[in-house]
């Protein structure tokens, strides 16, 4: 055979970036091996060793951090410093994930205008003419030895039940095996590709080795059965859930997944062999760890000025809060009232009017607040551009959503307190476990789930089942996010479209002191 016969190509990704850039953690600065001037250091060692046919990133890049909040809330004045690192990088497409719609379709359409690559996803139309938004759902690359590489982008269809309805009015999110099934015939049918490449952000609905369901069947994951029913695919790469997955096949797809924030680069490796037509002759994909990498100066001169302000801004005190808000670990701060969900509960119920208000702490490290709060304390701690809405909702839906909330924890075996799945995929997202204000409750882990509410009273009297409350909530959950089902579709009394960390932020101002406090009303008991 001769040796143009056999072509070896490299494919490179990314996902999942969530805007950060700089190996830090804006928490307090501390370094934290991950972000963008990592990757950028790693791929251009490898473009330069060997070189790269493809560089994709597969979704959720530009939302996630103090840095994209700053420039898409604050001060946008100049071009979005996440594009323009991709820019720089030469990247090839980027897959168009569920977060790049929490800042609304100005801060969208101008990252897609300044990028120099395709926005890539088959199965979100435009309502009009039901055609694709982004323009073509697949790129189509000519590599080595004229060898043809299709690929299709193709984003979770479980957008609507998250995003805020602003952010997507006039849009259509198709069933994405659906979709994925019809532009990969059309890729080998009418564009005669190679290789087939569908880049989706979404990840697996069922366990890799087994095949069994891992949780319920929603439709926010759909990997393994695309992976199962659509013909045609060469290798799948996936993003949404975070996880790390290499070097898996399943019904001979090639499967991919390479975590979070910058954490590690995707690669895939693909031999080509030629005898009447191009076939893939072997196929393998692994996940490169960028602890080890330099960090990429091009990179930090990119975002310079943008970090500067995001620094000066993080930093600017903007009241006192008396007695601080202490954190003591993860665990302690969802078994019983911190001030800290104490004040968003206030500020939510002082926003909207509404006498019941939930709330939740996002991230599983939270950070406990000084007696001088400022801008970084806040963002670092409410993490998402999250808005408001009040919904009336029966007493049993109050009820029902907070033996969802409860699921958080295992049943109590009479030794320690544990969270449900907290090492595993089946983890509880921490953004899940909803602590309430305005009623009073238990919960007892020591009972079966669905059987664990105790004592649920709203101002001293045991909650009417069928009473109609008000109830303030983040947009995500007032969608159903969360599998809160209970909350999808019931009547919105009221919509405040500010930001609740911008909420929270005023709120302090105003007042400039505060009290840490909280008044016990609920508890965890076992």
């Amino acid at each position: 055979m001769k040796q143009e016969d056999s072509v070896r190509l490299t494919i490179v990704m990314t996902s999942d970036i969530h805007g950060n850039v700089l190996p830090i953690s804006y928490n307090d600065n501390s370094y934290k091996p991950h972000g963008l001037a990592k990757i950028a250091a790693l791929v251009n060692k490898i473009r330069e060793k060997k070189g790269i046919d493809l560089l994709i990133d597969n979704g959720d890049l530009i939302q996630g951090t103090p840095l994209t909040y700053h420039y898409c809330k604050i001060n946008n004045e100049g071009p979005n410093p996440i594009i323009e690192i991709l820019n720089y990088l030469e990247y090839d497409a980027l897959i168009v994930g569920n977060h790049e719609f929490n800042y609304g379709t100005e801060i969208l359409n101008r990252a897609k205008q300044e990028a120099k690559f395709p926005w890539l996803t088959a199965n979100i139309l435009n309502s009009q003419d039901r055609e694709c938004y982004f323009g073509k759902p697949y790129l189509i690359k000519e590599v080595k030895n004229g060898i043809k590489i299709g690929v299709l982008g193709v984003t979770t269809q479980y957008i609507p039940c998250w995003e805020d309805y602003r952010n997507i009015q006039g849009l259509i999110f198709e069933d994405a095996v659906t979709a994925t099934q019809k532009w990969v015939r059309h890729l080998r049918e009418v564009e005669h590709v190679d290789i087939v490449i569908v880049c989706y952000h979404g990840g697996f609905e069922k366990d890799l080795e087994s095949g069994e369901p891992i949780g319920k069947i929603t439709g926010e994951n759909e990997a393994y059965e695309i992976c199962q029913n659509v013909e045609g695919i060469d290798v799948l790469l996936t993003g949404h859930q975070h996880r790390v997955i290499e070097n898996k096949l399943i019904n001979n797809v090639l499967v991919l997944q390479p975590g979070s924030h910058g954490k590690y680069l995707g690669i895939v490796n693909i031999t080509m062999q030629r005898k009447d037509k191009w076939k893939v002759k072997s196929k393998s994909s692994r996940v490169e760890p960028v602890k080890e990498a330099a960090v990429d100066q091009r990179v930090v001169a990119i975002i310079s000025n943008y970090e500067r302000d995001t620094q000066q801004w993080l930093d600017k005190p903007i009241g006192t809060i008396r007695g601080g808000m202490k954190i003591t670990n993860p665990i302690e701060a969802r078994l019983r009232e911190t001030p800290l969900v104490e004040l968003i509960n206030k500020v939510q119920m002082e926003a909207s009017g509404a006498s019941i208000s939930c709330a939740s702490l996002f991230i599983e490290d939270v950070k406990s607040i000084k007696e001088k709060i400022t801008m970084r304390d806040i963002v670092s701690n409410y993490i998402y551009p999250n808005t408001l809405r009040v919904l009336k909702v029966k007493g049993r839906d109050i009820k029902d959503a907070l033996e969802r909330s409860a699921t958080y924890f295992e049943r109590y075996d009479g030794k320690a307190v544990r969270v449900k799945g907290k090492d595993g995929i089946n983890a509880f997202h921490h953004y899940n476990y909803d602590m309430w204000e305005g009623i009073e409750y238990k919960i007892n882990i020591s009972k079966e789930e669905g059987n664990r509410i105790e004592d649920l009273k709203y101002r001293g009297k045991q909650l009417d089942m069928e009473e109609e409350y008000e109830v303030v909530m983040n947009n995500y959950r007032a969608a159903g996010g969360g599998e809160y089902k209970m909350f999808k579709d019931k009547p919105v009394i009221k919509d405040i479209p500010t930001d609740v960390s911008e909420l929270i932020a005023n709120y302090i101002i105003e007042r400039r002191n505060i009290n840490g406090e909280v008044n016990n009303n609920w508890s965890v008991v076992y």
